[in-house]
């Protein structure tokens, strides 16, 4: 009896760490497109928001905040992006990615926060080209995978943290 509580407690550990590290999947898939973005290598830009990235990686909540803000285009030309910056970088301008980490932390209440750091600027001359950006990527499991439910960026203005479902509801309601 004792070697049976033994294994069922050990899987249950086991399952929860699995999950935790099913985590980071959906996250370092947008964290190579923006990494191969940035990058030196004049390639095509990857859309991190396209069909095939929405319907896989991202939470129909999500989704749905993302349609109705993707009906307010931020640039008039391509007409389907509600953003005129890089969401990961927060800007519109950034080097290749350097030192890029990436954590999961266990879930709690369902969502597990995936800690992503990389210094966005470190080809520039600015004083702060050698600070790290921080984004945190909230990730839920959905029908038995993991995907991102939020994308959350430190504001070095406000020392507070933006949220891009926020910030996409406000843009659905032409804010």
């Amino acid at each position: 009896m004792k070697t049976i509580a033994v294994v069922i407690a050990s899987l249950i550990a086991f399952s929860g760490t699995a999950r935790a590290a099913d985590a980071t999947a959906p996250v370092k898939e947008i964290m190579d497109a923006t990494r191969s973005n940035w990058a030196d290598n004049n390639g095509d830009w990857t859309d991190i928001f396209d069909a095939s990235r929405l319907a896989r990686l991202y939470s129909k909540d999500f989704v749905a905040k993302y349609q109705a803000a993707a009906q307010f285009p931020a640039v008039d030309d391509d007409g389907i992006s509600p953003f005129d910056y890089d969401v990961i970088v927060n800007g519109q301008d950034a080097c290749p990615l350097e030192d890029l980490t990436m954590a999961a932390a266990p879930v709690v209440n369902g969502t597990a926060e995936v800690v992503v750091r990389f210094k966005k600027s470190a080809c520039s001359d600015a004083p702060d080209a050698k600070d790290y950006t921080t984004v945190r990527f909230e990730v839920i499991e959905e029908g038995g995978t993991p995907v991102i439910d939020d994308i959350v960026s430190e504001n070095i203005e406000t020392q507070g943290r933006d949220s891009l479902k926020a910030t996409m509801a406000l843009i659905a309601k032409g804010q």
